[in-house]
């Protein structure tokens, strides 16, 4: 049976919202709205990965999981394998999901789904995204495009480029990438071993490092696409979602 740990890096040093992971969404900190909705999605242990004792204290607060790490680390992924290396010594986990700890509202049923594509034995990560449906997204280079083949099934692309820019060319369907990982567990300690490449620094995505490397990612198509709080205006859209009757 297949063994999944989902992570959920969280650091307070974020450049646009500092602290954001402890920022207040209708009575909780965000990390902890990002917390349950893993927990809710049943699929697999779920443990907070953070450079802060506040945000630590805040979990366990709820019943979490949380482990601290390093302050020092460059990206997202470098501290989930370092919270993969303490929690599961043994290499017993087969999955390890990178889930962004400023995704408050998230659907649980996302982390399920991209974890799907991990069935094909040929693919190292997963990934998903949403066909776009605002135009103004469609230039935004805030919104990442996922570039790929489709696959027989119709709901995952083989993916070819992830950009900043507006791809591919010509008329059919955009794809916004949702920035959640699944990567099996040999996967992801050969990503955090590369260095970064060269159209990774250049668009400023992490994943171009996997593609350039050979590495196969799968991009399954959902159609939700969830909040990510990166600025003071995302956090107030945030707050009013979730505050907001049932």
């Amino acid at each position: 049976m297949t063994q999944t740990l989902i992570v959920i890096p969280a650091r307070m040093q974020a450049t646009r919202l500092p602290g954001k992971p402890m920022a207040d969404i209708a009575g909780a900190p965000m990390i902890v709205h990002v917390w349950r909705r893993a927990m809710e999605s049943g699929a697999g242990r779920v443990v907070v990965a953070t450079d802060a004792a506040e945000v630590m204290a805040a979990v366990e607060a709820e019943g979490g999981e949380a482990v601290l790490t390093r302050a020092d680390h460059q990206s997202g992924s470098d501290r989930v394998f370092e919270a993969v290396a303490a929690l599961d010594p043994d290499a017993a986990v087969d999955v390890v999901v990178n889930l962004q700890g400023d995704l408050p509202t998230l659907a649980p049923a996302l982390i399920g789904a991209c974890v799907a594509p991990l069935a094909d034995a040929e693919v190292d990560i997963a990934t998903l995204a949403a066909e776009i449906v605002d135009p103004e997204e469609r230039t935004d280079p805030h919104v990442v495009k996922a570039v790929g083949t489709p696959l027989d099934d119709g709901r995952c692309l083989r993916a070819l480029y992830f950009t900043r820019a507006t791809a591919p060319y010509g008329d059919g369907p955009l794809y916004h990438h949702i920035g959640i990982y699944a990567f099996r567990r040999a996967a992801l300690a050969r990503f955090v071993a590369l260095p970064p490449s060269g159209l990774e620094r250049r668009e400023k995505l992490e994943q171009l490092r996997a593609l350039e490397a050979g590495m196969r990612i799968d991009v399954a198509l959902v159609d939700t696409v969830p909040l990510g709080v990166d600025t003071p205006a995302d956090l107030e859209r945030a707050r009013a979602l979730l505050s907001a009757p049932d």
